[in-house]
C-alpha cells in the first residue's frame, strides 16, 4: 500500500467530494478530497495494482484522472455523470 494523489476532473463541490469519500472509502478506505486546487486532487491510500480499478470507478461516477486521454464523447459524458455524482453527494450529505 502506498498513499497516492492523482489529480481528477470534474470535482466542482463537497458534494462531489462526498460522492468520491463515501463511494471509494468501501474499497480503498480512506480518501481526502482537496477542493483547494484545480485540477482538485485526492488522496488515496492504495496498492499501485488497483490503480486501473480506482480510475475506472472514477472515471463511471464522471471524474476521471486529469492525464486520462479523454475523446469528445467522453468528456461529455463524463462531465453529465459528474453532475448526477453531485447532486446524489449534495443530497446524501444533508
Amino acid at each position: 500500500m502506498a498513499v497516492m494523489q492523482y489529480e481528477v476532473l470534474n470535482v466542482k463541490c463537497g458534494g462531489c467530494a462526498h460522492t468520491l469519500t463515501t463511494t471509494l472509502e468501501k474499497e480503498f478506505g480512506a480518501v481526502k478530497v482537496d477542493l483547494d486546487v484545480d485540477p482538485r486532487v485526492i488522496t488515496v491510500d492504495i496498492d499501485p495494482a488497483q490503480e486501473p480499478v480506482l480510475k475506472s470507478k472514477l472515471k463511471k461516477l464522471g471524474y476521471p484522472f486529469a492525464t486520462d486521454d479523454l475523446n469528445s464523447i467522453d468528456a461529455i459524458t463524463t462531465t453529465a455523470k459528474s453532475y448526477v455524482s453531485c447532486a446524489i453527494g449534495k443530497v446524501k450529505q444533508k
